[in-house]
């Protein structure tokens, strides 16, 4: 019989990629994962690792063996939630992951909602820039994680996840004031092929999504935080591409549009996959739903 938890140990393995990564992730030592592994491949009958000194790779049978781990995961999250519709009284406390500005306009907004409409349930929210909340959702760190795609970037369809469209956003040009551009009601971005810029860290998807529109750039400083950016913009230190709801006014900067069709970034919330309709997720997903600008844009309420 094979045990699903040792399952859960091969899909950190897959995930992160080494035996010290995924024991990171689990909160257990090389040495358990380890010892899972090689229990699950006795358990299966299969090799299901390739061994090379420390490292390892999964094999054609690990691979599979994957697969099966995603789709017992799934049914455990749908059992669970299943159960606890049984509950009649929905409460209890979520775990969230979010960016910055999806905080400001569509979780705490949602949080004051709850209090006035579910006082039973509480969120307990992570500060996590959007590419880095998938990876706490599927190790259980989190229950619910908003993150984000782009338009003229890859998607990237995880078929452990659902996913609720919440808004778009264009990315706007940040200026100094001062700059020659910064009066124009919207800005080539050919235009500022000779600009220095300020731009996110390697990794980011918002560096990605630049590196994509601006051939080259010419990347002066880097920051995470979109209002640090500003603020290096507004000393004259470069230019930046920002979304727009992350812009903050700083004397000294401005925002203007681009001209076409602009880069965007949609922004959406995900379980993982067979939690959607546990009611504690079911009521926090609705009141982030209403919360979200437009209230009815972004394929509202749509699953993909």
């Amino acid at each position: 019989m094979i045990d699903p938890r040792r399952l859960r140990v091969l899909r950190a393995l897959a995930d992160h990629g080494t035996v010290t990564a995924a024991g990171q992730a689990l909160h257990l030592t090389p040495s358990a994962v380890s010892q899972q592994l090689a229990a699950l491949e006795a358990e299966c009958g299969q090799q299901l690792l390739r061994r090379r000194g420390r490292r390892v790779s999964l094999t054609p049978a690990g691979e599979l063996m994957v697969v099966h781990a995603n789709a017992v995961a799934a049914e455990l999250e749908r059992a669970r939630a299943t159960l606890a519709a049984l509950d009649s009284g929905v409460q209890g406390m979520v775990r969230l992951a979010s960016f910055a500005s999806a905080i400001t306009m569509v979780v705490a907004p949602a949080i004051a909602s709850l209090r006035a409409g579910s006082p039973g349930v509480t969120m307990q929210v992570q500060d996590v820039e959007g590419h880095a909340s998938i990876p706490l959702l599927l190790d259980g760190e989190v229950d619910l994680a908003i993150t984000e795609e782009y338009r003229l970037s890859p998607r990237t369809d995880e078929s452990r996840l659902t996913r609720f469209p919440l808004y778009v956003e264009p990315f706007d040009v940040v200026l100094p004031t001062a700059h020659r551009l910064a009066g124009a009601s919207e800005v080539d971005i050919d235009e500022l092929a000779d600009d220095e810029w300020i731009a996110p860290k390697p990794g980011n998807p918002c560096r990605d999504v630049l590196m994509i529109v601006c051939a080259n750039p010419e990347i002066r400083h880097v920051s995470d935080d979109f209002h640090a950016i500003t603020t290096l913009v507004a000393a004259g230190e470069g230019v930046a591409l920002v979304p727009r709801n992350a812009f903050t006014a700083v004397p000294g900067a401005v925002a203007v549009p681009l001209r076409g069709e602009p880069p965007l970034r949609r922004v959406f919330a995900a379980v993982r996959r067979g939690s959607a309709d546990h009611p504690l997720l079911k009521t926090v997903l609705a009141a982030l739903l209403d919360a979200a600008p437009g209230h009815a844009n972004a394929e509202r309420g749509s699953r993909i």
